[in-house]
């Protein structure tokens, strides 16, 4: 009976089965094997295809501002439920939720930084925050960010990712368009350099406002930018759009952007631009021959815009 009594042996039990491709994943845009510690190290885009994975707002600002430069302003304003809107939950609740998840206050951060020791203000926009959409917080940074830059004369960036204006704050969340709008205009007045960098995706509202205003737009490689879905605007126009009609590369071809930078060398880019732009004042003496040239020209050219346009020439203006 000794095949009955004797002690059973012990067997190990596995809880979980360990995975054999565990740190790897499947690239969504070319389904190629890569490594997540891969992906990473390669700024979140893919070392097979080059598919530009999302980054959240702090990811994006160490990747465009030099270390510990970064100091974030205005975060005294805080979202409220000012219309008690309600969908499939109230949205005070969906705030908590989404404060929770990201471990942050609104859909955007704003502050000054320095990117190759030159100071700008800079904001950028979290997707990952109920969409990066536009509320009154979010408009309220932007345009205190703007007139920031404004009184003390700083280059100014605006990362977009965004679906747009935030449903939940109705016409409150509108009024941003027209607000950031015209903060931006006071910027151009002054000749503050405004660079808007638009990534995937940058839709709605947010498009329609200060993410084209940009005296210089960038784009990221196939990136989502557009106002309305392809298939709101196919209804609506009763076409079938181009292939490709709402990415980067179509609007560069049609003029709507400047340029397509990949992320590598989007800081670098970006720095040729601001100090481009900047640093260009020029003094002369009141007296001097340029200036004359110049006031002389601009009288001439007042006068010729007041008289009727068949009278005018290029003579007239020599």
């Amino acid at each position: 009976m000794g095949l009955f009594s004797r002690n059973k042996p012990k067997i190990k039990i596995q809880t979980t089965k360990k995975d054999g491709f565990s740190g790897w994943i499947k690239c969504t845009h070319c389904n190629e094997l890569i490594h997540a510690n891969e992906l990473q190290n390669n700024l979140h885009c893919c070392p097979k295809c080059d598919h530009h994975y999302r980054l959240s707002a702090s990811q994006r600002i160490q990747l465009l501002t030099d270390e510990d430069s970064f100091e974030e302003f205005f975060t005294e304003y805080k979202p409220i439920d000012s219309l008690q809107f309600v969908d499939t939950e109230p949205y005070h609740q969906r705030i908590l939720k989404a404060q929770a998840k990201t471990g942050r206050d609104e859909g955007v951060i704003v502050g000054k930084a320095r990117i190759n020791g030159k100071p700008i203000a800079i904001g950028v926009m979290d997707f990952s925050f109920m969409g990066g959409s536009m509320g009154s917080v979010v408009g309220e940074r932007l345009t205190s960010l703007i007139e920031l830059a404004l009184s003390e004369n700083l280059p100014l960036v605006i990362v977009s990712s965004s679906g747009g204006a935030r449903m939940q704050e109705s016409v409150l969340s509108l009024m941003q368009m027209a607000k950031t709008s015209a903060a931006l205009a006071k910027l151009h007045e002054k000749k503050v350099p405004y660079i808007s960098i638009l990534t995937n995706p940058t839709t709605g509202g947010v498009t329609a406002s200060f993410a084209s205003l940009g005296d210089i737009i960038i784009a990221e490689p196939d990136a989502l930018i557009a106002f309305a879905g392809s298939r709101v605007v196919e209804q609506t126009i009763g076409q079938k759009l181009p292939e490709g009609a709402q990415r980067s590369e179509f609007l560069l071809e049609k003029g709507m952007i400047d340029c397509i930078v990949a992320r590598h060398e989007l800081k670098d880019k970006l720095f040729f631009y601001i100090d481009f732009l900047t640093g260009n004042e020029r003094q002369f003496p009141a007296n001097s021959a340029l200036q004359m040239l110049y006031g002389n020209l601009k009288t001439k050219m007042k006068q010729a815009a007041k008289q009727p346009l068949e009278k005018q020439s290029a003579a007239d203006l020599l």
